[in-house]
């Protein structure tokens, strides 16, 4: 599945060192604004202990994760909506993707400037909250004028509810609230999806500590989380220093890490899971001795629909799946004896899929 976030914040506030972290590929993290003037791309694993698991099970030589794609935008300003600081191409990289982090500066630092000049995170959301309005606001305008155009002397009941939706949109953006504040229905949100509006993506906001705060709660992070939990978005605390400082580390080294900063997770595990939570998503796992793989599928999805992830024909040509719930594929010690126990069931088209399913598709083309 085509899943990206976008990485966002004003200049300065640990973006790229953040950025550093997922890739470990150097992007450049410099004192100065729009010095990430191309949006970079990297890959972070969703962490799921349950393959290890599986793999030593099933002898497996070799393990898939599930993965979430990061774009590393640069530093929006106040006025990027109207172009400042190149803002209208970083807003356009900001359309592309499936949902935005947002980063928040929570540490104070002599040595990097800030560029409003002061540490006031709920300023610095408010700022860049701001310009992603007035973008959608611009966007929905025009929509709504070409709308009109269309409607007159048609009666299209489709695009009569689509004028009707953007009124409301092009209303809710003018008093500065965002799009997803709406809470649209399934519907709804399919009827707009072409618009791409920038503020109908979900939010992790991510407030950026010092290693020096890690365990403390400062009172830019208690603004930030709640900021976040009024407006029904995630919320996640890291330090973009000690994220780049374990991306280094090797397996063994990062636990011992994490132990001595008394963290069960590193920063960069927990953004990919809340990530892959904010959008709706599960896995379901194959195991067997040539791989032990965990596959993305939307919460809901059918059988017929996540065999289609691995293969279209799978889907097209779907028999039934064999499932058996990893609890049970780790009771039984593998697919022989949970076989042998009858605890392997057989689902048809209609079954709906549960995280952790563990499957074997039954298809004919």
């Amino acid at each position: 599945m085509a899943l990206s976030i976008g990485i966002v914040g004003l200049p300065n506030v640990g973006k790229s060192t953040l950025f550093n972290a997922i890739t470990n590929a150097g992007a450049e993290a410099q004192n100065y604004p729009f010095c990430t003037i191309e949006p970079n791309t990297g890959i972070v694993v969703i962490p799921d202990e349950r393959l290890d698991i599986l793999a030593k099970i099933s002898n497996t030589k070799e393990i898939i994760h599930s993965t979430i794609k990061f774009v590393d935008i640069a530093g929006l300003v106040k006025g990027a909506s109207q172009g400042e600081g190149l803002g209208n191409k970083f807003l356009s990289n900001i359309r592309e993707v499936s949902a935005i982090a947002h980063v928040v500066r929570a540490f104070e630092d002599d040595n990097i400037v800030h560029v409003s000049g002061k540490i006031d995170p709920i300023s610095d959301i408010k700022t860049i909250n701001f310009e992603l309005i007035m973008s959608d606001f611009e966007a929905a305008q025009k929509a709504l004028d070409n709308l009109a155009k269309r409607l007159k002397g048609a009666k299209d009941s489709e695009l009569m509810d689509k004028h009707k939706l953007l009124a409301q949109i092009l209303k809710t953006l003018e008093d500065e609230k965002t799009v997803r504040s709406l809470d649209l229905t399934e519907e709804e949100a399919t009827l707009i999806k072409e618009f791409g509006f920038l503020t109908a993506k979900k939010v992790v906001y991510i407030a950026n500590i010092a290693e020096t705060q890690i365990g403390q709660e400062n009172d830019a992070i208690k603004k930030i989380n709640e900021y976040a939990r009024e407006s029904g978005d995630e919320f996640v605390i890291i330090s973009a220093k000690v994220e780049e400082e374990i991306s280094t580390l090797d397996k063994e080294e990062k636990k011992e890490y994490l132990e001595a900063l008394g963290l069960e997770f590193s920063g960069l595990d927990l953004i990919a899971k809340k990530c892959f939570n904010l959008l709706g998503l599960q896995t379901y796992l194959t195991t067997g001795e040539k791989e032990t793989r965990a596959w993305t599928v939307k919460k809901g999805a059918t059988a017929p629909e996540a065999a289609g992830v691995i293969h279209t024909d799978f889907e097209r040509g779907f028999i039934r799946a064999n499932i058996i719930p990893f609890n049970d594929f780790v009771t039984y010690n593998g697919l022989k004896k949970a076989r042998e126990a009858g605890v392997i069931r057989q689902e048809g088209r209609d079954y709906v899929m549960k995280d952790g399913d563990i499957v074997e598709f039954l298809f004919n083309v």
